[in-house]
């Protein structure tokens, strides 16, 4: 591992990336403690506004910026949600759907497309926000009222969110990983050290005791762990290629095999769910009616309905982001064009169907996995920590996802320069 980290820093290129990643970090915690113009920031934070529920968990997605009201206060959920709304339309969309089989062209436009949406998404969000937070006792919140504070709020919150947007897109493309989940993951682990002093300062105070502190830990280590090997596990369907004779050259006849991971979608899939899920409390809570707050309570972590439909939600978008990025007829065709064939089956509607038996039944596996893992963490931090540690088994996702993804990646540059390195050697 230390090898690896010297080799890291000794690749120009690799370096560079890895520095610009640092630099948009630091850019995103700089932001996330400038405020708004015309929030009082002293009541926010001394208020329990953004420490629970529905806004508790939005607020450790943007790494606290939510709670001081700061220019990143949305974060980058306006763009998940964008992203979520263009997935939905690709299957009802004919042209969208042509766009998504286009390649990197096709990638590129939808992704556009998400930017673009991602501006009238934030205005909703930023409008919303700005009037609510007025409107709590009597806008014991703002130092000023009206117009003054509600143009520059939401103009500061959407410039906020674009920029980012923006920042993220930078980091996907200078950078090492997906900006974007990076920016989740950057927000979560933030987080990590004040949820900590709180507990510290909760057992200095007796209201935890050290042992249940102990249990707590233990479980969420090994719930990591599990976490990790299920990212890691795969389902390998064995291929043979058929020996070919080019000219004076001999093609195939080797064996291989085609790779599914059980976490193939996790990370995609627990943000899609949870940016659903959040959508219902969120604008419930800026309603102030009796049913409307009932809805938010509903909708809120703790409460039974908000535990099922998140388990269904896992598990809904894990099939659906599977079925939109893996097509087993594709793959069957690939296959069959190169002369590939799983034995035993003959190559078309046969492979095709084994494969997408296989897929449905690792998909399915993981998805129970994955509803599991989101639910148990926030359970038992209910039940053993009094919801003293905010952090569950969303956050043990994303951060776990994120993390293996981005170190694959670095694992993919030292391999790639190791590669060119070597045929440079012979060539000399």
């Amino acid at each position: 591992m230390l090898d690896k980290l010297q080799s890291m820093f000794k690749i120009p290129e690799l370096r560079q990336r890895i520095l610009f990643t640092v630099g948009i970090f630091i850019i995103f915690r700089l932001g996330s403690f400038i405020p708004i113009p015309g929030v009082d920031v002293g009541a926010i934070a001394r208020s329990t506004l953004f420490q629970t529920g529905a806004f508790g968990l939005m607020n450790i997605f943007a790494g606290g910026a939510l709670r001081r009201m700061s220019v990143f206060s949305l974060g980058v959920m306006p763009y998940i949600s964008a992203s979520i709304i263009l997935q939905l339309l690709t299957v009802a969309v004919p042209q969208l759907e042509e766009l998504s089989k286009q390649g990197e062209e096709g990638r590129r436009k939808i992704t556009q497309y998400a930017r673009f949406l991602t501006l009238p998404v934030a205005s909703i969000q930023g409008i919303a926000l700005c009037y609510w937070i007025q409107s709590i006792n009597n806008g014991a919140f703002v130092t000023t009222q009206g117009f003054s504070f509600l143009f520059p709020g939401i103009l500061t919150l959407i410039t906020g969110t674009m920029l980012l947007t923006w920042l993220g897109e930078k980091i996907t493309e200078r950078g090492i990983g997906n900006g974007i989940s990076l920016i989740i993951f950057a927000g979560i682990v933030a987080q990590v050290r004040p949820s900590i002093g709180n507990v510290l300062r909760l057992t200095q105070a007796g209201q935890l005791a050290p042992f249940i502190i102990f249990l707590f830990a233990v479980i969420s280590i090994l719930i990591t762990a599990s976490v990790v090997i299920v990212y890691q596990a795969e389902r390998r369907i064995p291929i043979r290629y058929a020996r070919r004779i080019v000219g004076r050259r001999a093609y195939g006849g080797q064996t291989t095999y085609l790779p599914i991971r059980i976490g193939g979608v996790g990370v995609i899939a627990i943000i899609f769910a949870i940016s659903v899920l959040l959508l219902p409390s969120t604008v419930a809570r800026f309603i102030n009616h009796p049913i409307a707050q009932m809805v938010a309570g509903w909708f809120s972590p703790g409460s039974f309905i908000y535990y099922t439909l998140y388990a269904l939600a896992v598990i809904f978008f894990t099939f659906f982001y599977t079925a939109v990025v893996f097509n087993p007829v594709e793959v069957s065709n690939n296959m069959r064009r190169y002369g590939g064939f799983i034995p035993g089956l003959r190559p078309g509607r046969p492979t095709a169907e084994h494969i997408t038996q296989v897929l449905t039944r690792v998909t399915f596996v993981g998805a129970l996995f994955f509803a599991f893992i989101a639910i148990a963490p926030m359970l038992l931090n209910q039940r053993l920590m009094y919801n003293s540690f905010p952090f569950g088994g969303t956050s043990i996702l994303i951060a776990v996802g994120v993390a293996l993804d981005t170190a694959q990646q670095l694992e993919s540059h030292l391999l790639m320069r190791h590669y060119k390195g070597f045929i440079k050697g012979k060539m000399k």
